[in-house]
């Protein structure tokens, strides 16, 4: 098995971590979720195969109920609230 050491040097075996966060229960769950949402985009024409167009869930909530059709860049260049500055986590901030 392929192993990778990860920032802090620790060996890890991503191809596994990928296969088991994929295969759980809720993952599926919410692929489907989103797979459904799309499809039902399509019927209602609101976007087609190949045309750059996201079904943006809005709210982060996955609720096929409020969707709204973003261009791709704009839909994937959202910031996360995690990420925005003022956020408490993944702070990285040494102590001294």
């Amino acid at each position: 098995m392929a192993k990778r050491r990860d920032a802090r040097g620790t060996l890890r075996d991503y191809k596994e971590e990928y296969r088991k966060f994929q295969s759980s229960a809720k993952q599926k769950a919410e692929r489907a979720s989103r797979n459904s949402a799309r499809r039902s985009a399509l019927r209602k024409g609101l976007v087609h195969k190949g045309d750059n167009q996201d079904v943006h869930h809005t709210n982060g909530v996955m609720n096929n109920s409020r969707t709204r059709v973003l261009p791709a860049s704009v839909n994937r260049g959202i910031h996360e609230k995690s990420r925005l500055k003022g956020s408490k986590r993944g702070s990285r901030k040494r102590k001294r």
